[in-house]
């Protein structure tokens, strides 16, 4: 490997390849050409290397232009809602203090809607760091004024300009911080130029470290260039962050107090998981009284390719895709697996297409999204045809051959053909072909008993009791008739 080759590589704290990112371009990030998001993205990345983070770093990312934030960093990642990066970084960082917990946002996230979240966190000293990307405007959902946008500045709700006597003038958030006696570091930098992007690696590395040393709250706010919005190019956009946004926005640490604070020290309060749904609302007070008396959810063998499962369940929007992957979640968590549920969905909805991932791990789920799948539930023939691919070799393909009248394309998986929506027709439902498929996945790989399964419906889907009925009979639809199946074939 020549000496070149060691310095001009990616960060390991990035992904190799953006598996996560839809299309054929999985080696580029969504960015607009002469965006800052990248450049900080690798500013952060290579601190993360540096110091030997990655396996502790949890990145969290709203709404905005960084959204997809998870599909570049190969750290934990939470994509949470408009403005809560910070209530959700708190429960981050409370719930695992060794974890490093970086919230990543914009303008119009931080200083608008989420603008109360950042001041209470800032205020309860949180042990995060937040990274604050000011761009003076909204640039993923149009060019609005945002919080942040300078007097006079023309964005698409202030065609005429900003104007302070109507809008009132800029929030400067690290001034705004600095009122407060909880935070650690505050610090505000520019991509302006090659000298400030070295300033803002300082200042980006102080505040991950801060977070590695248990010492509180630290935000670096960097001012960065959005040519897209502003209408212009990259070079000509460094040039107006110099020339407008500095005299708003001054550079610079506006605090430091890394060297006198103590590491902070807080209890992590654990609740038993029974007690949790309890307060949740999630189980009746009768039910937590009875639970010693529920069954013993014993773990079973099974065939090596059907362990630690990674599930792509797809079709239809009304199929019940959804609720098969949550029905297989709960069991697996019940059986004392480390489990998760990615929901995802057009706005479509009924009718629509919907899929979700299902990870069912003995180890620590690290990257909930199933994108190279140990089994696909296929519910339609355009989500076997989409998802048939991604399936791992030797992986299990489910179709529902009801609805898809072709036959899988692949030589080097398995495959199980049942009639899931005709078996729920028999029953006299459609609507519980999600049932019908779940009891199909048991039946093909033996990792839940049958009756451990039924004997949680009335949790999963509390009801009239002749629905929980017709949910049972559909779940030992589908496994007698995959069982069955099999051993016509054996």
């Amino acid at each position: 490997m020549s000496k070149a080759s060691k310095v001009l590589r990616k960060p390991s704290s990035f992904m190799e390849i953006y598996k996560h990112k839809p299309g054929p371009e999985k080696d580029r990030t969504h960015y607009c050409p002469g965006c800052g998001h990248g450049i900080i993205h690798k500013l952060i990345a290579e601190a993360l290397e540096d110091m030997e983070i990655t396996e502790r770093t949890v990145m969290i990312s709203p709404v905005g232009c960084s959204v997809f934030l998870y599909y570049y960093f190969n750290t934990g990642n939470l994509q949470v809602a408009h403005g809560r990066a910070p209530a959700v970084a708190t429960a981050a960082s409370r719930a695992n203090p060794d974890s490093v917990v970086i919230s990543y946002q914009g303008d119009g996230d931080l200083a608008a809607i989420g603008g109360n979240n950042i001041l209470q966190a800032a205020n309860r000293g949180e042990n995060i760091a937040v990274v604050f990307v000011n761009n003076a405007i909204y640039g993923m959902t149009g060019g609005q004024m945002a919080p942040t946008t300078l007097p006079g500045q023309k964005t698409t709700t202030s065609p005429y300009g900003r104007n302070p006597a109507n809008e009132g003038y800029p929030l400067k958030m690290v001034e705004i911080l600095n009122c407060l006696d909880a935070p650690t570091y505050l610090a505000r930098t520019s991509l302006h130029d090659v000298p400030n992007m070295r300033k803002t690696r300082q200042a980006i590395r102080k505040a991950i470290q801060n977070v590695k040393d248990k010492k509180g709250f630290s935000l670096v706010e960097v001012l960065s260039m959005c040519p897209s919005q502003w209408r212009t190019d990259g070079p000509a956009a460094q040039k107006w962050i110099l020339e407008k946004m500095i005299p708003t926005f001054p550079l610079g640490v506006v605090r430091d107090l890394s060297d006198e604070r103590e590491p902070i020290a807080r209890p992590v309060p654990v609740m038993e998981p029974t007690e949790v749904k309890r307060l949740l609302g999630l189980i009746s007070d009768e039910e937590v009284a009875g639970a010693s008396a529920s069954r013993d959810f014993k773990r079973r063998e099974v065939a090596p390719q059907h362990a630690n499962p990674s599930i792509r369940v797809a079709g239809f929007g009304g199929q019940g895709v959804l609720s098969i992957g949550v029905a297989l979640a709960n069991v697996g968590m019940e059986y004392g697996y480390n489990v998760s549920w990615l929901p995802s969905y057009g706005p479509e909805m009924r009718g629509g297409t919907a899929n979700c991932s299902v990870k069912i791990q003995e180890a620590t789920v690290g990257a909930v999204e199933a994108t190279e799948p140990t089994v696909v539930i296929a519910m339609n023939r355009p989500s076997m045809e989409r998802f048939e691919k991604i399936l791992v070799p030797g992986g299990l393909l489910i179709y529902n051959s009801t609805l898809i009248e072709i036959e899988p394309t692949r030589g080097d998986i398995s495959v199980v053909a049942a009639p899931i929506t005709k078996l729920a027709d028999d029953l006299g439902n459609t609507k519980v072909q999600s049932m019908v498929a779940v009891g199909a996945y048991i039946g093909a790989t033996g990792l839940f008993d049958l009756e451990d399964v039924v004997s949680m419906l009335p949790r999963l889907f509390p009801g009239k009791k002749e629905l929980l009925d017709l949910n049972e009979r559909a779940v030992r639809a589908g496994y007698d008739h995959v069982v069955a199946a099999a051993r016509s074939r054996g």
